[in-house]
């Protein structure tokens, strides 16, 4: 097995070790999302035409779980890594910056995926959609993913402890998040918040993976990939910059 091989066998197994944390517990809260939302607005909100609103929000709480879970994986591994002191051990390898990305980054897919199959398995119970363009659905899941691990690499080496991650996330990624559409289509809002809405590179990603169920979407899917795909080139090249330059890991 070679060295970026191992770094990303080791990262799996480090949040599969912990799957009822890691896998289990969001698959959870979006079922509960899903319970309390579905239950309270189903009878007053339509989206789209022959679609049910509990339909309507499965694909919203599956990506918004997979690119939570994607973040939070990369950027746990380094902060825990760098408090406990145990990044020495891999600084010590000939790994190139190359192979930390695509380790990191890679485990960081692979949580985001088993959490969004975790969820679309159980809440597709209560509103099943359709799947009118699968590839569609897997290439924003896996760009998504990628992006929010990039995104969870840069914020793991920038923060020096617990609580900077923790601001990072709270401040930063749920806002973007809950402010994407997951709940609701952005063209239920005023025309201010529209085009705030369409700032925000989380609401590309929500948005073309729903298409990929219903066929239909807020936005062109050709947009949201043009988008989403240059905000992961974006977000990837400055984290393979940091780690060539060792930023806050090595001093």
């Amino acid at each position: 097995m070679t060295g970026w091989r191992a770094l990303l066998a080791k990262e799996v197994l480090r949040f599969w070790k912990v799957s009822f944390q890691t896998v289990a517990a969001p698959v959870l809260t979006a079922v509960l999302y899903l319970l309390i939302f579905g239950h309270v607005l189903e009878d007053h909100v339509k989206v789209y035409d022959r679609i049910s609103y509990t339909a309507f929000l499965v694909p919203g709480l599956v990506m918004m779980s997979l690119l939570q879970n994607a973040f939070a994986n990369s950027s746990s591994s380094l902060i825990q890594s760098k408090i406990m002191g145990n990044l020495v051990f891999l600084l010590l390898t000939p790994l190139s910056h190359w192979h930390w990305f695509i380790a990191y980054v890679g485990s960081s897919v692979a949580r985001g995926l088993a959490v969004g199959l975790g969820v679309f398995a159980v809440t597709a119970w209560f509103g099943r959609p359709d799947m009118v363009a699968p590839v569609w659905i897997l290439v924003f899941a896996v760009m998504g993913a990628a992006l929010l691990g990039s995104l969870g690499l840069i914020a793991g080496l920038w923060a020096e402890k617990f609580d900077q991650l923790a601001a990072f996330q709270n401040f930063i990624v749920m806002p973007m998040t809950f402010l994407s559409g997951v709940f609701y289509s952005i063209h239920s809002l005023p025309t201010f918040w529209q085009g705030v809405s369409h700032l925000n590179p989380f609401f590309y990603m929500i948005d073309g993976f729903r298409f990929g169920f219903f066929g239909v979407s807020d936005v062109s899917p050709w947009l949201s990939l043009a988008i989403v795909g240059t905000a992961l080139a974006a977000v990837a090249g400055l984290a393979l910059h940091l780690l060539r330059i060792g930023y806050k890991i090595r001093s």
